[in-house]
Order: C-alpha cells, then structure tokens, then sequence
C-alpha cells in the first residue's frame, strides 16, 4: 500500500502530494517544519511531547506571518491520523508548511499557506556511531542570529546555515560540528543543541547564544533537575567543552548522543559518562511509557 500523506486536511497518496518548481517556499526557503518522533512500547505507540511541537509550530508560523487555517490542537490530531492511516508503529513526523503560490515575488503577505505531514522510518540518527560517540569539529560557520534571521521559528531556510555546517564536517572527516555564536562562543549543533558536564555540574548555552529551544533540550534539563543534577544555562566558551568531563548533543533526531571528542580533543576518555547515561536511561524509560512521572509527554497513537 502506498504511503499517505497529510496535506491541507486530507490525507493523500504520497505520489500525488506535489508541488510546482515555483513554488514560493521551494525557490526562497520560506518553508517552517517540525521534527517529532513516535516510539513503539509494549502495548502502544506513543508520540514525544506532540502538541508541545505543534505549539511550536504555529509559533513558527506566526513569526513568517504564515496562516496556517489549523490550530495546535488540530494539527496534532492530524498527525495521529496520518500515523495511523500509515499502520506505522515507530517513525519520524515531518510537518511542514509553505507558501504554495507559484510566483518569483520575495513578499509572502498575500500567499496561499499549505500544511503538510509526512512520516519516514527513520532509526539511529548517526547510526553506529550513536553508541561509539560523535568526534566533531568547530565549524568555520557561525550560527545565524536574530538580527539576521528569527533563530526561534523552525523555518527552511534558517537550515542552509546548518546544511554548510554538517557537509563541512563530514567532507572534513568528522560526524559533526559544532556552531560557535557570533560572539565566539559554543551555539548548538547543525541540528542539536549540547551540552558539557563539569564537576558534575551539567552546563547548556541558553538563548543568548542564538540557540533553538529544542524540546528534546527541555526534556533533558527537567530530567536532570528531577534526578537531582545542577543545570546551569549560560555562554559556554569553545575550550571549555576540551576539557569537560562530558559532552552530549540531543535532539529529536539525535535523541542524546555523546560527544567523543571536539577538534580530535578527547573529551573525558572518550566513551559516554556517567550522567550521560543516566539522563539516556531516564529519557529512554519516558518514552517508552515506563515512567509515570512522564507520562503526560506522550500522546497514544492507537
């Protein structure tokens, strides 16, 4: 059977969901998405934190002006029902939204909106290298700013900034980078925000680095403060992750992967710490269902 697609409120086979070459949001990049991820439990299959994506997504919309025609609410029902109608049990969700007029013109005001949802079975992120640990470059790219593009809307084109960073570092040798801000320090990956651990003491960049507030990131701050940890959010200078006892990327995709080394500098002795993986455990119970204390970031598909 033929996959479906979700597009503008119905569901259709996914070799008709097409769009022109002029598409507006194909030629510029005006496009906004969300990454969520459905994981199969004993019993069930249960969406991450979903409607905290879709309210994201409609944030995102509002800052583009894009009028969606679905609330929050509406879209996240969409979702379930395009998983469903897919008969998938574990998958990775794309929805997307564009201007779907065919026209060269840079101004949006007056475009038509489309909304789209797409599923992919998609695995480790990184692959084998999720469990041997990340070795990253400092990419000679910097993270976009809010006095360039809005960091905080989930939009295409803010992603050809992380497009040359990730190519840099595979074409360099390495399975990812890291963005410094403009102000020189530690950012966020091309699709995951980081974190170092010191003395115990687990740091993270907040928004004054120009980061996107990751849900995933959100996720591991209120895992660690209820396991006890100190999370300091704060401008991270690039040699403090050379020395950091620990160091770890996350992200929907990424889910938490740690960081071997950063600029061929081992970081700790290379393998994943102790609070790492503690705080991948403890993610991992919550989406499986296993921990009541999460319960309320899952959303039933069946």
């Amino acid at each position: 059977m033929e996959q479906k697609i979700w597009i503008d409120g119905s569901l259709v086979n996914k070799s008709d969901a097409k769009v022109p070459i002029l598409t507006q949001s194909l030629q510029y990049g005006t496009g906004i998405f969300e990454g969520i991820r459905s994981y199969e439990s004993e019993d069930n299959s249960f969406v991450f934190r979903l409607y905290d994506h879709m309210v994201r997504f409609t944030e995102s919309a509002k800052i583009y002006r894009m009028n969606l025609g679905f609330t929050a609410k509406d879209l996240s029902q969409a979702v379930i029902d395009t998983i469903k109608e897919n008969g998938l049990k574990s998958c990775y969700v794309r929805p997307f939204a564009f201007f779907s007029d065919e026209t060269v013109s840079l101004a949006t005001d007056s475009l038509h909106v489309s909304v789209a949802i797409a599923t992919v079975d998609l695995g480790k992120y990184f692959g084998s290298n999720a469990h041997k640990g990340l070795n990253c470059m400092t990419s000679s790219w910097r993270r976009i700013n809010s006095n360039i593009l809005p960091v905080h809307a989930k939009a295409s084109g803010n992603y050809l900034n992380s497009c040359l960073a990730s190519t840099e570092a595979k074409l360099a040798g390495y399975d990812e980078s890291l963005m410094l801000s403009g102000e020189g320090y530690i950012s966020e990956g091309p699709g995951e925000n980081i974190f170092m651990v010191k003395n115990g003491v687990i740091v993270t960049p907040g928004m004054e680095a120009s980061i996107l507030k990751g849900i995933t990131r959100d996720s591991v701050i209120t895992l660690a403060k209820d396991l006890g940890y100190t999370v300091m959010e704060r401008q991270i200078h690039r040699d403090e992750i050379y020395s950091a006892d620990e160091a770890f990327l996350c992200g929907t995709a990424a889910e938490i992967t740690h960081v071997r080394s950063l600029d061929r500098v081992v970081i700790g002795d290379g393998n994943a710490g102790i609070v790492t993986q503690d705080l991948r455990d403890n993610f991992e119970k919550a989406l499986s269902g296993k921990s009541e204390r999460y319960k309320q970031w899952l959303t039933p598909v069946y």
